[in-house]
């Protein structure tokens, strides 16, 4: 009953294997990590294979890198929504009353979740197997890599299946599985790299440590999940679709949220309990004030602890012990924002196709911009005020360090890039929700397109880098990588008084000091977003045509 003949792991991956999204994804999967091999493969006309390669080594770890990042950003993807989409399809209850164990439940959902990303890492060993005959790499390392990344599947997915029973919404699980997994993704990643020369170090690691503490994480998961399920504390469908905010606040753990008091209010206001003012946009101050915490705050207290613990000392280190990294802190709340920016756009159309009230809303009065920009700044609002939570140190720090007084341009600077990245992914979310029907692929295709605008240039910049490529080639992808807010932070020009004692500092603390970069990137937001915009609101003004 748990595996063989378990009724929803048979069903779930006859639905997982046969979508369409599938294949497409098995092809781009493959693509990357062949082009990855492709541009990194050595370019001497002749290797001694005699020695250790170290083009060859350099070669595996940026494919094991790359293969691990990629299996780790898409995990939640799969495994967050494994049971929220029960609660979002209403079958949860049905699913909790069948005479399946809730053990057999989990984990039936976690082997369909994990059972495509398997076939996926699978996949890839005939290209890794083309860097063997290099020379430089053992079998046996290739092997412990495999297992380390399948031990940090199985713990990615479990924790995104955790977070799934917690939740309502499957956008709420996403976001708060990104925030957990980014930081052991980045943990990984930097042992990793800094464990190169230490080969037998990193192979016993590989094989005792992170599958030994990969089980017992996803064992504690497991059981406690389990026991979610056998003792549901979200059972009943009716009266669970608006959360009482003053109940939750009596009954939450940690952080509380009173929407009548500062800050709070900046991003949750209070209900409204008066008639609405003339001139006030009634789209607006619904979302804002019922409709974006109607499911309650949980994900957004979860949310605003996590990021803040994480924040603390990298903070400290990059803005205070060593400002010439401020560029870091700032990549930091880049990410935050664009994890935490599509969740509250990204629903804000589909929810009323979801509804069917979107036939009911195009038929107001209200014209399509009223329509748009009150669900853009509302979801706008939200996102940048728990952006701007994170960015307030960086200005602290222009009072405190002394280092900042002679770069108040560059923070200046700073605080634009994280502006404008805010803008963009609240845009790009509401341009998804309009496109799509469900809610789900709205968000699953803003992170998507988030991904490849922001975090794919940098990518390419740190590979051209890495492989040592042509000048004219890193130039080359350095000028299109305007799309990224990353590429824009790490070239802001940040003067470093040399007088004061950093030990080995150098004295260029970025890799160049260029506005080009940044200026190129606020003139792309103005440009995106301006067109994403004029493309909204005619297919607005369309369906409203047909509604009519």
């Amino acid at each position: 009953m748990y595996v063989w003949e378990n009724p929803v792991l048979q069903r779930e991956l006859l639905v997982n294997l046969r979508m369409f999204r599938g294949f497409v994804l098995m092809l781009v999967y493959q693509a990357l990590l062949a082009a990855i091999v492709y541009f990194a493969w050595p370019q001497g006309e002749r290797l001694d294979l005699s020695q250790r390669s170290e083009d060859a080594r350099q070669l595996v770890d940026m494919f094991f890198l790359g293969q691990y990042v990629l299996a780790s950003l898409m995990t939640p993807s799969f495994a967050a929504g494994a049971i929220t989409g029960e609660k979002e399809r209403r079958t949860y209850e049905m699913l909790l009353a069948s005479p399946l164990r809730p053990g057999a439940i989990v984990l039936g959902k976690a082997i369909a979740s994990l059972a495509y990303l398997a076939v996926l890492v699978f996949s890839s060993l005939p290209i890794i197997m083309l860097c063997l005959p290099l020379g430089g790499v053992s079998p046996y390392e290739v092997l412990a890599a495999y297992l380390g990344l399948i031990a940090s599947i199985i713990t990615f997915g479990a924790i995104g299946i955790a977070c799934s029973s917690y939740f309502q919404r499957t956008a709420a699980s996403l976001v708060v599985s990104y925030l957990l997994i980014l930081p052991l993704v980045m943990a990984g990643v930097l042992f990793w790299v800094l464990a190169r020369d230490w080969g037998e170090f990193r192979l016993l690691c590989s094989v005792t440590v992170i599958p030994g503490a990969a089980a017992a994480v996803s064992l504690a998961l497991f059981v406690n999940t389990s026991f979610r399920l056998l003792y549901p504390p979200d059972v009943g469908a009716e009266g669970h679709e608006v959360v009482d905010l003053e109940v939750e606040a009596q009954q939450a753990v940690g952080l509380v949220i009173q929407r009548d008091q500062f800050p709070d209010r900046l991003f949750a206001p209070a209900k409204r309990d008066t008639l609405l003012e003339d001139g006030v946009n009634p789209v607006y101050d619904k979302e804002i004030r019922s409709e974006i915490f109607s499911q309650g705050t949980l994900m957004l207290r979860v949310v605003i602890q996590v990021s803040m613990l994480l924040a603390i000392p990298l903070m400290a280190w990059c803005l205070y012990i060593r400002p010439q990294y401020a560029a870091w802190y700032v990549a930091y709340v880049v990410v935050f924002n664009m994890l935490v920016g599509p969740v509250f756009s990204a629903g804000s159309v589909t929810s009323e196709r979801e509804r069917q009230t979107l036939e009911l809303l195009l038929t107001t009065t209200l014209t399509p911009w009223q329509i748009l920009s009150g669900k853009l700044l509302a979801g706008l609002r939200v996102s940048s005020v728990l952006t701007l939570f994170l960015l307030w140190p960086l200005l602290l720090a222009c009072i405190m360090v002394s280092t900042y007084w002679g770069n108040l341009l560059a923070v200046a600077a700073y605080t634009l890039i994280v502006l404008a990245t805010c803008l963009n992914t609240a845009m790009l979310a509401l341009f998804s929700s309009v496109l799509f029907r469900k809610t789900s692929i709205s968000m699953m295709t803003t992170y998507l397109l988030i991904v490849v605008l922001f975090a794919a240039p940098l990518a390419a910049v740190a590979f051209t880098h890495t492989v040592q490529a042509d000048p004219h080639v890193v130039q080359s992808v350095l000028a299109a990588s305007f799309t990224s807010p990353f590429v824009a932070a790490f070239h802001v020009p940040l003067k470093i008084d040399l007088d004061l004692d950093y030990g080995e500092l150098e004295e260029q603390a970025v890799a160049a000091f260029n506005w080009a970069p940044c200026g190129s990137y606020i003139a792309f937001t103005v440009v995106l977003n301006a067109l994403l915009l004029a493309l909204m609101i005619w297919l607005v003004q369309t369906r409203r045509r047909m509604a009519a």
